[in-house]
């Protein structure tokens, strides 16, 4: 306790600024990842996407992101051996935090779009390896995140290749699209309106609920999220009849009346998306800081750690100003480089995405927002065959993904011997 004593509020200072450029570095990446669809499609510019994402962003991350997170993040070490030295932890933590938040910087400089939850568990690993031991390091789950590479953005390809193909046999070719629109978009509205809510249910509100003292099963979530898609396609039939042709549009797009309805979906998705993206990813920044002040407070290691009200806004904040400093460069990437993009195809895109999370989340798949968003924009891409896709950009992001894992590992790995050095 006396190193604590004399260390502690420097430790927890040096906490709090790392854990914010962490959450920069989630808004200025992750986030991006989230909207950048919608701004490729445009159905929304970027200041509106960044507003939208502030608000809902911090929404998530404040109200819905306030679960006990475990220490260590998601099983990926066993911290017992440091029983003895717990200030070898806060050291790890700290190294954790700086070396994913610069590895974040740099993919964003890049317009990279990279997996923050991928970036800071290679950071743990790092400092896990020189700091506690290898046999600390639980690879198995190491290896189900490397086989998340392939699964997840292919499921993700798959179900938005599926969805965008149905959009093109049932309305955009055929004779009469405007007409056929308002007939199958209700359908579309339900789907969305479901799997948003599922998405809300399973990764947003699930540590509200459970505080409240009310458990859901999947079945019970899937309820709910029926009850909010009937409601929403009811209210998206409704607001149909207001939506009118636009003939003077028509003659240099066929499509253009039928892309204003897809855009009024783009929105919703959106601000829905956002908010289930700032409750679930915050605990990337806030988790290894919650760990540090725990330890700091106490002098132990503890297998969870309560989540302080004061962490969740610090996260949030750094999440916002992360998206409105420097999120337009991994926006563009995601919603114009990789293929273009209109709001029905960026809506196949973003549904197909938020099926990927919920079928992750019933079957405990380890997946990534990011990998799930790129793959499903490709997806999309090659419903329209291999030449809408842009390669190169495509080479550039499969390379950044392998590239993130040992790139936080190695910069953890350096800061933990500093760290250690700097404090003895």
């Amino acid at each position: 306790m006396t190193f604590f004593a004399e260390y502690g509020l420097i430790l927890v200072i040096l906490a709090c600024i790392f854990g914010f450029f962490m959450a920069w570095g989630v808004g200025a990446n992750d986030v991006a990842n989230a909207m950048g669809t919608s701004v490729g499609s445009r159905a929304l510019t970027i200041r509106q996407a960044i507003v939208i994402a502030m608000i809902f962003e911090f929404l998530g991350a404040y109200l819905a992101g306030g679960e006990v997170t475990a220490t260590i993040r998601k099983g990926i070490i066993d911290a017992s051996a440091l029983t003895d030295t717990p200030q070898h932890l806060v050291y790890g933590m700290l190294s954790a935090l700086l070396a994913a938040g610069i590895w974040l910087l740099i993919a964003s400089i890049m317009g990279w779009p990279v997996s923050t939850t991928h970036s800071i568990v290679g950071a743990i690993v790092g400092f896990a390896v020189v700091g506690i031991g290898i046999d600390a390091v639980n690879w198995s789950k190491i290896w189900q995140i490397v086989a998340s590479w392939v699964a997840s953005p292919l499921l993700a390809g798959v179900i938005s290749f599926a969805l965008f193909r149905s959009v093109q046999v049932l309305i955009l070719n055929t004779e009469d699209p405007f007409t056929r629109a308002k007939r199958y978009i209700p359908i579309y509205m339900f789907a969305v309106g479901f799997l948003i809510s599922m998405v809300t249910l399973v990764k947003g509100l699930k540590h509200v609920l459970a505080d409240s003292g009310i458990s859901l099963s999947m079945a019970e979530d899937a309820f709910y999220a029926t009850i909010v898609g009937l409601l929403v396609a009811a209210l998206g039939s409704y607001l149909l009849r207001g939506v009118k042709r636009d003939p003077e549009a028509e003659k240099d797009n066929r499509f253009a009346s039928v892309e204003k309805v897809f855009a009024v979906l783009m929105i919703f998705t959106a601000c829905s998306m956002a908010f289930a993206h700032g409750s679930n990813d915050v605990a990337n920044a806030v988790g290894p800081l919650a760990a540090i002040v725990s330890v700091v407070e106490t002098g132990t290691i503890t297998a969870t750690a309560a989540m302080p009200s004061w962490i969740l806004l610090l996260g949030g904040i750094g999440i916002v100003v992360g998206l409105g400093t420097y999120g337009f460069k991994v926006m563009a990437t995601v919603g114009r480089k990789i293929t273009e993009l209109t709001p029905s195809r960026g809506f196949a895109a973003e549904l197909g995405a938020a099926s990927t999370v919920v079928l992750a989340s019933g079957t405990g798949i380890p997946v990534s927002t990011t990998h799930t968003l790129v793959g499903a924009v490709l997806g999309v891409g090659l419903a329209r065959g291999i030449g809408a896709l842009n390669l190169r950009v495509i080479g550039n992001i499969f390379m950044s993904w392998v590239i993130t894992l040992p790139a936080g590992a190695g910069l953890a790995i350096l800061f933990f011997f500093f760290f250690k050095g700097l404090f003895g």
